[in-house]
């Protein structure tokens, strides 16, 4: 009876797991297929409600309008040219603040200068310092800089993360002091060292944090609002603001909903593609 008894609560536990799992998935998954819906109907369907809840024949030729055509509002830019600016936005945002990161940690962890942990502590202190509080002298500098409607000018004031140092310098403090030795007996500088040992341990952090800073890149909104002035230079965020008009009527509601479609599309690619590394870099603490 007992053992019944058991059988059955593990049985209700794991409906009510998969209940709660499956009603969690419908309620995350559900506005992005009705968003995925209203694509592929007309502006005069999504604006004389119900929407349908299945899709419309207008999908192609929406999504080949949005895609080739361009948008009007944002001055006839198409979705491929906002695509490939905010791609490249949050690549060089994830990747140079891996790299300085990287090597920020590896100079305060591994050699031995004056006031090394007061420059730790300064970039710590910048965690208080976002860009909204800075903003001002960045732009005053990318305006003399003439970086104005530039990658470098979207890139570089964004690459700076004392997070990402702190947590690279946390997992470098955790390699023995024995691997630093070996490296030297057998005559590794300090480059090699750098390349040959830590490079490949960290890489589980690199890929946790790519993740997180590729789609803190991508949505990045306020910065890029700034720093362009050009459509054609506007990433995918900045071009869906600039879509929607005050009147219902004058927003081509069909493109706007390809365009949030194909603005989720890369940042849940990466997710998919890299999650295994995500999790193991997240949750690993054995190195």
């Amino acid at each position: 009876m007992a053992d019944g008894a058991m059988i059955g609560t593990s049985l209700r536990s794991r409906l009510m797991g998969h209940f709660l799992l499956v009603l969690g998935v419908i309620v995350v998954v559900f506005p992005i297929y009705y968003v995925f819906v209203a694509s592929t109907h007309t502006v005069q369907t999504i604006l004389r409600p119900p929407l349908p809840l299945l899709p419309g024949p207008e999908g192609p030729a929406n999504y080949a309008e949005a895609i080739f055509g361009g948008v009007g509002r944002i001055g006839g830019v198409g979705v491929g040219r906002l695509l490939w600016n905010t791609t490249v936005v949050a690549l060089g945002i994830a990747v140079g603040k891996i790299i300085i990161s990287m090597a920020s940690a590896y100079a305060i962890v591994f050699f031995r200068f004056p006031l090394r942990m007061a420059c730790f502590w300064l970039i710590f202190i910048t965690l208080m310092l976002p860009v909204e509080v800075r903003i001002l002298p960045t732009y005053k500098v990318m305006v003399e800089l003439h970086l104005i409607d530039t990658y470098a000018g979207l890139i570089l004031p964004l690459i700076a993360s004392a997070t990402a140092t702190l947590l690279f310098r946390q997992f470098f403090m955790t390699i023995p002091n024995e691997l630093l030795e070996a490296a030297r007996v057998d005559g590794a500088g300090p480059w090699r060292f750098f390349r040959d040992i830590l490079l490949p341990l960290s890489l589980t952090n690199i890929a946790a944090l790519f993740v997180i800073l590729f789609i803190y890149g991508w949505t990045q909104y306020l910065w890029p609002l700034l720093i362009t002035n050009s459509n054609s230079m506007n990433t995918i965020v900045i071009a869906l603001r600039k879509m929607i008009s005050f009147a219902d009527a004058d927003t081509p509601w069909n493109l706007v909903m390809v365009t949030s479609i194909l603005a989720i599309l890369p940042p849940i690619l990466v997710v998919v593609l890299m999650q295994r590394w995500f999790v193991k870099g997240l949750v690993e603490t054995e190195k």
